[in-house]
């Protein structure tokens, strides 16, 4: 089995899920900008969409877009308790994280990393995320996502709010945010990953 990733990019999420899983893998590193695999090959072979994270199996079978390449990690060991089980309402909420994390804060955020976009998208974009920082610093009640165990939502939502301080988004405001990202950031296996990736 194959992640290929970019460091620090949103394949950092199945990268942390992946080792919390305690599965075999190989990383492929890509080059975002030629398309190009540490392996040598053009990336887009693997993955025409031309974004990480992508995952090979040993099937041949491949799957993009992290919050399904997570979810199939976490049924993969479902002893680990990386995500509730299928067809029960927790799934479902489970899911829903990961939805508001693609569709809300990942989108957000990723369109900041554009530099030709004109600085009142930025600060009009920067009003939103603040309006969904304050949404998410009222939901956290308990130490993760879902409750009291890390979730693959809570891997993904750390990435994610991890690109904060290169895009000059100040998290002061959102202590429950920080204790949170804090606290993910202490996991022996994300501190592994984010080591692998050259990131700690």
């Amino acid at each position: 089995m194959k992640l290929y990733y970019s460091p620090g990019a949103c394949s950092l999420s199945p990268h942390i899920a992946l080792r919390e899983a305690g599965l075999n893998f190989d990383l492929v590193k890509v080059d975002l900008g030629s398309k190009e695999t540490s392996e040598g090959g053009d990336y887009r072979k693997v993955n025409p969409k031309g974004y990480v994270p992508t995952l090979t199996l040993d099937s041949g079978q491949t799957l993009t877009e992290g919050p399904a390449i997570v979810q199939w990690i976490a049924d993969q060991r479902p002893s680990m308790g990386l995500a509730p089980a299928n067809g029960t309402f927790e799934r479902y909420k489970l899911q829903e994280w990961l939805n508001f994390t693609t569709s809300e804060m990942h989108k957000s955020f990723g369109s900041l990393f554009n530099k030709a976009l004109p600085e009142e998208t930025k600060k009009m974009t920067k009003e939103r995320i603040a309006t969904r920082l304050q949404w998410l610093e009222e939901q956290l009640k308990s130490d993760y996502l879902t409750g009291s165990r890390f979730s693959v939502a809570d891997g993904y939502l750390f990435v994610v709010l991890g690109w904060s301080k290169s895009l000059d988004i100040d998290l002061k405001p959102y202590p429950k945010l920080q204790a949170y990202i804090e606290r993910v950031a202490a996991r022996p296996k994300v501190k592994e990953a984010l080591a692998a990736e050259g990131l700690a």
